[in-house]
């Protein structure tokens, strides 16, 4: 009789700090997923990279509307040679300003390079953003679930300790054998390392979180982790409107505007030339006007056209390739997150709480003697195996669900670029 009081009074202790830690954490600020979120895109460097890309690509879009500039020439001729030639008595000099022309096109064609690029640059920084979107969720879904784990670890680790201390008492009431104890012993010393290696894997998953969002964890959202989305109807994605779709098509954008460039690169460009000469002798002006063509006779650019076209077809299979892959992609993902989504709701539904009345019952079993240690420590560690398996099994939704996500992310419009 005394032992059963002994036991209700510990348990009313129990679930006095438990209301207390509960009391405590409410205080607490919990951070959010859309906080972590907003906090990781106002520190995180890929950003500022993918920013950077946009202002580099903005930059070459500047140089590529740049005209050639033209140069100042100057020649002195007829100078440190014999007779009347010797010194400077019958030197010519010839002072000008020369001003290159380019033909075919390859001012525009330079711009359309340059705005493909610039294109392109924007869909990087469109996909930097959902890329972080991902990873930040991931490493959200990690640290909440390393919670729970480390959670469970410690609640089995007091129920290891509280068998152990059930062991003793049987033991020295004769109502065991000394191997009861033991086995409980060994149960308590598991159930220790288990909740130690949890703890740390719990540590550094908090860890990795603040290093992406550049702040200190606090409380997470648990209310989040255990929320699993009924699946209505399967809605269609065009998968060309996704951003892999679109960066392929941006990528033959830049290789038709290639093919362009090498083309206009064909033609020569004419040099034009205006100048002054004036004889030493005579002190008279006299106008030169000069006008220069490149023979294109041992590079033709037949062959940069060949290689912008080789390019420009492999671009054109590439994008062929982006689009299947990005339909069976998004087919995969909506299938594991299903699949998941199922696997989750049972594992935290009839199955977990057909494992915890399992425990309930063996554990009052065990302290009446109707059941042996042997059936107490079977219900105690499927209890633990399935609350593992309902904590893994709502991770894998929420990582299967932030995959989706970002296989099905929208490719940005051209006013929102």
């Amino acid at each position: 009789m005394h032992r059963i009081m002994a036991a209700v009074l510990a348990a009313s202790a129990c679930a006095s700090s438990l209301q207390a830690q509960t009391a405590t954490v409410s205080t607490e600020s919990v951070l959010s997923l859309d906080a972590a979120l907003e906090a990781a895109g106002a520190s995180s460097p890929a950003i500022d990279a993918a920013q950077s890309g946009v202002r580099v690509a903005a930059a070459q879009r500047s140089v590529a509307g740049l005209r050639p500039n033209p140069s100042i020439d100057g020649m002195v001729e007829n100078v440190a040679g014999t007779g009347d030639y010797r010194g400077l008595r019958s030197a010519e000099t010839t002072v000008g300003v020369s001003l290159p022309i380019e033909l075919g096109g390859k001012r525009s064609a330079r711009i359309a390079v340059a705005d493909a690029q610039l294109g392109r640059a924007a869909l990087d920084a469109a996909m930097a953003k959902v890329d972080l979107r991902l990873r930040v969720t991931l490493a959200y879904n990690e640290a909440v679930a390393s919670d729970r784990r480390a959670d469970n670890a410690r609640e089995q680790l007091g129920i290891a300790a509280e068998g152990l201390r059930a062991a003793k008492v049987r033991v020295a009431a004769g109502r065991a054998s000394p191997i009861e104890e033991q086995r409980a012993e060994v149960a308590r010393l598991n159930a220790d390392g288990a909740a130690e290696r949890t703890e740390r894997s719990a540590d550094v998953a908090r860890a990795n979180l603040a290093l992406l969002i550049g702040r200190t964890t606090s409380v997470l959202d648990r209310v989040w982790f255990e929320q699993v989305t009924t699946m209505g109807p399967v809605q269609p994605v065009d998968a060309a409107g996704t951003l892999a779709a679109a960066a392929a098509r941006a990528d033959l954008s830049t290789a038709d505007a290639q093919v362009r460039l090498a083309r206009s690169q064909r033609i020569p460009d004419l040099t034009i030339g205006v100048a002054a000469r004036r004889p030493e002798r005579s002190n008279d002006v006299a106008g030169v006007f000069s006008l220069s063509v490149p023979l294109p006779l041992f590079n033709n650019g037949r062959a940069a056209v060949d290689l912008a076209s080789a390019q420009r077809q492999q671009a054109d299979a590439r994008r062929r390739l982006a689009l299947l892959d990005a339909e069976q992609a998004i087919a995969s993902a909506r299938a594991d997150v299903a699949n998941a989504a199922t696997t989750a709701r049972n594992a935290t539904g009839p199955t977990l709480a057909a494992a915890q009345e399992a425990a309930r019952i063996a554990r009052i079993g065990y302290r009446e003697g109707k059941f042996g240690q042997l059936d107490l420590l079977d219900a105690e560690r499927t209890l633990a195996e399935t609350k593992a398996a309902a904590i893994d099994a709502l991770a894998a939704y929420h990582d299967a669900q932030a995959r989706l996500e970002r296989l099905v992310a929208p490719a940005p419009t051209e006013d929102a670029r």
